[in-house]
């Protein structure tokens, strides 16, 4: 299998027991996750030698992240351990009308004070076949959109494929900011993913479809698709198209393009969702996996649709499924049948 590099944060998330409100609990359930540690955990169980690389404290909740992700065989190697706090994040579930929400406490976490002196790029880049990074590790700080440029620059030095979920967080940034940073990175970047908002937000580009409306007709996209790879030179452009009914019945579908042609996935039915979150670091680290391991575009885009629409069954941010579930979903069995 590949060599898969990510970098960014990993947060403890401090949820309310299943449906709970904040101001109901004394409790909190502890989970980990963050957008680019979640796309490993997906590589990983898929079969690639994924690396996680960030900043973490030394004490022991530094060493409780660390071990997260080493549960399920994401390399730790390249983590620099120091500064004072891992960036906490609360998330309340919402259910049927009432929307999830998410409160963030993550200032002056280890990876937004990260030095690039922290991490020898050229070595981490070594023998990597892909980086994956998103829009939410260079908001964090600039500190941080610094050393994911020197990640950047390091993974071309190499001949890595790069990738990135534009992921715009506007509890993070501004457009205007996004924009100045995001832009100059997409030279660096092969594959693009990211939804309509996000392409708007980060990129400036604004798709011809009433999203807002719960339009997703894939027409409205190919325009922004082609232009997005004209300006930037992506080989890929990748967008999910969420339908969004109620805060626990979503249609779910994505589209692809690579220069020639464009591909549309067939389209699920999520009713209910159980946890949304990690939903589209579900689909990159699906995503990931088809474009290295399959024949064509196409095959690449129903794993990663179907890989994302498990993980929105599953509580927590990782995606804990095998090639194998992902596989028969996008082969056709959504029945949920018992498998004995």
């Amino acid at each position: 299998m590949s060599k898969v590099v990510t970098l960014g944060e990993i947060m403890l998330r401090l949820s309310p027991a299943g449906c709970h409100r904040f101001i109901q609990v004394d409790s909190f359930d502890v989970i980990w996750g963050g957008g680019e540690a979640n796309v490993a955990v997906s590589c990983a169980n898929y079969g690639h030698e994924a690396y996680f690389v960030s900043k973490l404290p030394k004490h022991e909740i530094g060493q409780a992240a660390l071990n997260a992700l080493r549960r399920y065989g994401v390399h730790t190697d390249h983590i620099a351990r120091g500064g004072d706090r891992v960036g906490i994040y609360y998330c309340e579930t919402g259910a049927s009308m009432r929307p999830s929400k998410v409160i963030y406490d993550r200032a002056n976490s280890a990876i937004a004070e990260a030095d690039p002196s922290d991490f020898d790029f050229d070595a981490i880049m070594e023998g990597a076949d892909w980086f994956h990074w998103s829009g939410i590790t260079p908001a964090i700080s600039d500190k941080a959109a610094e050393i994911t440029r020197l990640a950047c620059e390091a993974a071309k030095r190499h001949g890595v494929t790069v990738s990135v979920d534009l992921n715009f967080r506007k509890k993070l940034w501004t457009k205007e900011k996004a924009q100045s940073i995001m832009r100059p990175l997409m030279q660096y970047v092969d594959v693009c993913i990211g939804n309509e908002e996000d392409a708007e937000l980060c990129l400036g580009f604004k798709p011809d479809a009433d999203v807002e409306g719960g339009e997703t007709n894939a027409e409205g996209y190919k325009g922004i698709f082609k232009a997005m790879a004209e300006e930037f030179g992506f080989k890929y452009v990748i967008s999910t198209l969420r339908e969004s009914f109620s805060a626990t019945h979503n249609g779910w579908k994505a589209m692809i393009y690579n220069g020639k042609e464009f591909y549309e996935s067939k389209r699920y039915d999520i009713n209910p969702i159980i946890d949304r979150v990690g939903g589209g670091d579900s689909f990159s680290g699906g995503i990931i996996h088809g474009l290295l391991t399959m024949p064509t575009q196409g095959e690449a885009l129903e794993f990663a649709v179907a890989a994302s629409a498990l993980k929105q069954t599953i509580p927590g941010d990782f995606n804990l499924v095998t090639v194998d579930e992902v596989k028969a979903l996008a082969g056709g069995s959504a029945n949920g049948r018992v498998q004995r």
